[in-house]
Formats: C-alpha cells, structure tokens, sequence
C-alpha cells in the first residue's frame, strides 16, 4: 500500500511542478511520507486527496479547480522548513500541514513571513499558535488540553500507585508529557519516575528494567506509535504489564501489528472518531472504493482541513493569502469532523479529547462516565 501512496504522492508534485494551469488554485500537503511515522503521513495524505477530488467534483472552488501538491519532512524540523520555502516558491495559496508539531512550528514562520496561510490537521503544541501568527491555523486540539484528559485519568485511575511519564524529546512528545506531569501533581498525584527516551531505539531493555525496579503501575508515553509499541511489546516479554497510556500519535493500525497482542489495553487520547457521523460516510465509502483502508482521525482531519480552506476561500472570494486569514478569522465551518471555528490564535474554540482503548487489534472508544 505504501508504494501506491508513494507513487501517488510523485506523480501530485510532478503534476503541481509543470503541468499546473494558473486557472488552478494550489494547495500544499506537508506531511511525513517518509520516516518512522510514514503511516500517519499516508491517512493525511488520503484525506487531504479525497478532499480534493471531491471539491472538485462540485465545481471546485471560485470557479477553478484545487491541485495538492504533497511535500515529504519526514516530521524533520528542517526538512519541513525545506518543504515550506519550496511550497513559497511554487506559490501555493495555502498548506495543509504539518503533520507533526515539530515540523510545524519551524515551517510556520516560513508561512508567516510569506503571508501564506497554513491549517494544520494534527499538529497539537501550543506553541504553533503561541506567537499569535495571523495566517497559522489548526482544525485538532492542543497538548495541552489533551493532555489534562491524560493526567486527569492517571490522577484517579491511579491514585497513590507508581505513574511513570516517558517522551520521546520531540516537541509533540514532551510537549504532552510535561502536560500530563504538571496535571497528575495538579490532582494531588505523584509522577514515580520522569525519563525520556530517544525517537528511534530499538532496544528498550534497560528502561524496562528501570520500570520494573520502581514498581511502576501505570506508564505515560507522549509519543509516537514505533517506540511505545516496542516499549510495550519488549515489556511482555520480560514480564512487566503495566498500564500503558499516550496521545494521539497511536492512533495508527501500525501500532498493532508492532505490538500484537501486548497491545491489548493501550489507552491513549484523540478526538472524537467522525467515522460515526453521518457527513463521513461518503468519504468512507470512497476509501473503500478506492481499495483504501478505512479512515482515521489523521485522515478525517486532513479533510477537514482542506474543507476549511476551501470554504474560507469561497468565503474570502479570492486566493489572496491576507484576505483567507481574515475570513477564517470569522464564522465557522461545516467540515467532516464538525463545525469548526477558529479564536484569535487560530485555535478551534470547542476542543474535545475521548479515551480510546486498543482492544482486538482495532481502537475503541471508551465510554465516558
């Protein structure tokens, strides 16, 4: 399947390069095709697509068509800056993306400086918007709300049990780790043990002997699906079953096939599915027409962010950068994932984050007491 998504991905940029009409509005898509989260970058760059082609089966979007042209970071902070200047020079009217909050953060104040108007689908730091960038926008929650759902749950899911908090030094990781640390300790709780790891390793031995020695109960990780998954897996294997907890970057089928069956019971927090609301069953019937996987939150939100665009666009009634920004500044906006509004920072005004738990291979919603 990658290799198809690959190939889709060459053949959008060789597209968007030299065979653009001016009459075309151009969107970029940065996102990871490459590197260790590739297969979150792949449902981005699904949504992102089938958003597009579905605008434009409508009509498209002032009288014209929408072009994505996809540009790979590989969640690199340089790499993204890379992307984002190569989008300026092609001049993109606006960019779906990044992918992760440190690629974002860096490629945002390529976009502000240019006036180019950025929606990210997924990138959850409160620094992206921190500056308070007139252009920079995110359709996803931030770190710091979704990780006081975290901390909340261990608090009192665990109260006067060992809590460990684990991240793998990434600006979305440790990000969320330090907003799960400072919410247990908020609550009255105790973090037993705060350590980091490095995005990468393989061999998690050590840390799970460290985990063992301190009693640890339950384990945090703020971070993506290929270490937690070994993390866990490695665990099994030396005899320690702990409670494993993380953020939205396990949101992703590959998580499973790392883990197995020792995955069974991972939490973590995302946003509420829109696989269950009726606007989205059109697009989930078009993956799978389209022999794709089915959905998830990375790929609805893609959507979403592409629909925003386009909406502010029409809205705007121009592709001029200036004149997008003021008009997602007001009102809100119909997207798969719901309506969307945006505060001054460029934050959605209503965030929500549910508990989800891997169970049998698929992640499922837990019901909220």
């Amino acid at each position: 399947m990658r290799l198809t998504v690959l190939s889709f991905v060459s053949a959008t940029a060789l597209l968007a390069g030299f065979g653009t009409a001016q009459a075309d509005i151009l969107i970029g898509l940065g996102t990871a095709t490459t590197g260790p989260v590739a297969a979150l970058g792949e449902q981005s760059v699904y949504g992102a697509k089938q958003a597009v082609a579905d605008i434009n089966a409508k009509g498209g979007v002032l009288g014209q068509k929408l072009v994505l042209k996809v540009g790979d970071d590989a969640c690199d902070p340089r790499q993204a800056v890379a992307v984002a200047n190569q989008f300026v020079r092609d001049q993109v009217t606006a960019v779906v993306g990044h992918l992760c909050s440190g690629a974002s953060i860096p490629a945002a104040d390529v976009y502000q400086e240019e006036g180019v108007v950025m929606v990210t689908p997924t990138a959850t730091n409160p620094l992206l918007t921190a500056k308070g960038h007139p252009n920079i926008f995110r359709v996803c929650g931030r770190d710091d709300q979704q990780g006081v759902v975290a901390g909340n749950y261990l608090a009192q899911t665990f109260k006067g049990k060992n809590i460990a908090v684990l991240d793998d030094k990434q600006a979305y990781g440790k990000g969320l780790a330090d907003v799960v640390v400072e919410t247990v300790e908020k609550a009255g709780g105790k973090v037993a043990y705060r350590t980091s790891i490095t995005a990468g390793e393989k061999d998690f031995s050590a840390l799970i002997t460290s985990l063992k020695d301190k009693g640890i109960d339950a384990v945090y990780y703020g971070g993506y699906h290929p270490e937690l998954g070994l993390i866990v897996r490695q665990a099994q294997e030396q005899g320690l079953k702990p409670q494993f907890i993380a953020g939205d970057g396990l949101n992703n089928q590959e998580y499973w096939s790392i883990t197995g069956p020792a995955g069974e019971g991972t939490l973590y927090t995302d946003s509420p599915s829109a696989a269950s609301d009726p606007k989205a069953q059109d697009l989930i019937a078009s993956f799978k027409k389209a022999g794709l996987p089915e959905p998830g939150n990375f790929a609805f939100y893609s959507y979403a962010a592409v629909q925003v665009i386009a909406e502010g666009l029409q809205k705007a009634g121009s592709a001029d950068g200036g004149k997008l920004a003021k008009a997602l500044h007001t009102g809100s906006y119909d997207t798969v994932v719901g309506s969307v509004e945006f505060d001054k920072k460029g934050d959605i005004t209503k965030p929500n984050y549910v508990m989800y738990v891997w169970n049998n291979g698929q992640p499922k919603m837990v019901a909220q007491k």
